[in-house]
């Protein structure tokens, strides 16, 4: 019988020879930084959104930037310990990649910790390009699933201080080769070797559906038949020379991302607001004509006791917000309507959700 596999959707204690990216990832603590949408590959698995796909663009982590300067805003915005710099492929744009690192470290501190995604076995002399600039992590995609044509950049990686990964998606159809690439990795200066849970989504589903691939469930994105073999694979390297983590669908969409989500509520928490169970943030707010606000916010303020910071206007949403317990304790006493607001704690702070609070009038 196999043994369980250690995976949970919620922040437990690092394996044995876990990478640092894995480790700050889990915790939510990395920013991620999409450098660039340029790649040549085409994967057929690749669950990369149009909106990215062949995007010159930057986002910090939901954030589109057009400098630096908002990168590293949006890094503070989370008190990131860390980066993951991904793509498409970041080696497209090598020197964008090199300036992202230069820019996090000086803006963060030499502890920040920096991990890149690339599939491109570039020249080795570009290694210690990276090193200077303070790369910590690089994870290599293989393409052809094989390390050969990668091992002379690992080798040089791991010779300029770069600790070296490998990461592919766990494809139930590949098994076999999966199981060869095992045998080529031991021995050699890779360190870790992270698998992904295949995953069919919107940008994927026609070409999963191709390759005769079946959600393994109602309720995940997950492929039938990864986890098996991931579990299989992480068994039969328990003895080699370097790490295998199994990275499930549900872990990354329930673990990862709401970690992340939780930290930058937690930091950019606006006075008024709390923070809910589902790491969502909650206020109240009173629809109101920018004309009006000035004269309504004085009278909210007097007759709830608010301190300056719990009661502001949204020139966008038009509506004053506040406390959604003032909210609540007014919604039956007044003949304007009174909400309940939701909303992600992004940037965008994108609405989840609105709720009247009272009968509109």
């Amino acid at each position: 019988m196999l043994g369980p596999l250690p995976m949970a959707t919620e922040i437990s204690p690092a394996e044995a020879g876990e990478s640092e990216g894995c480790i700050q990832c889990q915790q939510g603590s990395k920013l991620v930084l999409f450098v660039t949408g340029k790649c040549h590959w085409g994967c057929d698995y690749c669950p990369l959104s149009d909106n990215r796909r062949e995007s010159p663009d930057m986002f910090a982590n939901e954030r589109r930037c057009s400098d630096w300067n908002e990168v590293i805003e949006e890094g503070r915005a989370m008190n990131a310990t860390g980066t993951g710099i991904t793509g498409g492929d970041p080696m497209l744009d090598m020197e964008k990649s090199l300036e992202a690192i230069r820019q996090l470290k000086s803006a963060f501190g030499e502890e920040h910790h920096i991990h890149l995604y690339t599939s491109i076995p570039f020249k080795p002399e570009n290694c210690i390009r990276f090193a200077d600039a303070g790369l910590d992590e690089i994870r290599f995609h293989l393409l052809d699933g094989r390390l050969e044509r990668y091992r002379s950049v690992i080798d040089e990686c791991h010779n300029v201080g770069i600790n070296v990964g490998i990461e592919l998606p766990c494809e139930p159809d590949k098994a076999d080769s999966l199981f060869e690439l095992l045998d080529e990795m031991n021995g050699s200066n890779v360190q870790f070797l992270n698998l992904n849970e295949l995953e069919i989504t919107v940008g994927n589903q026609q070409n999963m559906d191709v390759r005769g691939f079946n959600l393994s469930g109602a309720m995940t994105a997950a492929a039938e038949g990864s986890l098996e073999l991931g579990v299989k694979l992480k068994q039969y390297a328990k003895d080699m020379s370097f790490h295998v983590k199994f990275c499930t669908a549900n872990f990354k969409d329930a673990g990862q991302l709401r970690a992340r989500f939780r930290r930058r509520a937690e930091v950019t928490l606006r006075p008024y607001e709390v923070l809910s169970e589902d790491d969502t943030i909650l206020f109240g707010a009173i629809p109101t004509d920018e004309n009006d606000a000035r004269d309504d916010m004085a009278e909210l303020s007097d007759q709830l006791e608010l301190s300056d910071g719990w009661i502001r206007y949204d020139s966008t949403a038009r509506r004053i917000e506040l406390p959604l317990s003032a909210a609540e304790d007014i919604a039956d006493m007044v003949k304007v309507q009174v909400q309940l607001i939701e909303v992600h704690p992004t940037h965008e702070r994108l609405e989840v959700s609105v709720v009247n609070l009272n009968e509109q009038r």
